[in-house]
């Protein structure tokens, strides 16, 4: 299944600031169209699976399911594993785009998460690889189930939290993944499947 034409619904209130200071993430309420629709879509056409990541000198079943996509010679490392990419889909190229318009950078890679429950989760992180770039601009897209999003100041320990629904685009940039960490927390209260794309500029 393929998306229709358009897919960007201009948001109803104007993007805000999440962050106090060492600036910015930014939140674009509802700008995906029909969410429900193109969750649907990627549940069914996503390559989903299941990895082990190295967490304190062992191998551990990541949290959640994943798929990684993006141009040739694009590929992520992270804790401990090294990921090459899927080919894009013509779903993805077009979410792509969307990010590239509310965002203003161009993104050649996306990660996507799957969080079958509330049980998955993603724990306190920075994206902050080398391959990403000192500064590097990352937009999120949220789809299904909504989860609670949480920054935390690697100085001060302030923390900011934000419940994320369907269709919100959020856009991480500027030393905010030198300064923050993020976390999408554990929670028995949610029993519904949340999708999780999140573009990147990989430098190759």
């Amino acid at each position: 299944m393929t998306f229709h034409d358009s897919l960007f619904e201009p948001p109803g209130g104007e993007p805000f600031e999440l962050l106090p200071y060492d600036l910015s993430v930014v939140i674009h309420r509802g700008a995906i169209r029909d969410p429900h629709e193109v969750m649907a879509a990627l549940m069914n056409s996503v390559p989903w699976q299941a990895r082990q990541i190295q967490m304190f000198g062992r191998w551990v079943d990541e949290p959640r399911l994943s798929s990684w996509h993006g141009d040739p010679g694009t590929e992520y490392r992270y804790s401990g594993i090294t990921l090459q990419p899927e080919p894009w889909s013509t779903d993805l190229v077009a979410l792509k785009q969307i990010c590239e318009a509310v965002s203003g950078a161009p993104f050649n890679s996306v990660l996507a998460n799957l969080y079958r429950t509330g049980r998955d989760a993603m724990g306190w992180h920075s994206d902050d690889e080398p391959e990403l770039g000192p500064e590097p601009v990352i937009a999120s897209i949220s789809l299904g189930a909504m989860r609670r999003f949480d920054l935390r100041h690697r100085v001060t320990k302030e923390t900011v939290r934000v419940q994320l629904g369907s269709g919100d685009v959020l856009v991480m940039s500027q030393s905010s993944q030198r300064s923050w960490m993020h976390q999408v927390p554990r929670t028995t209260k949610v029993t519904e499947p949340r999708i999780n794309l999140t573009f990147r500029q990989i430098l190759t």
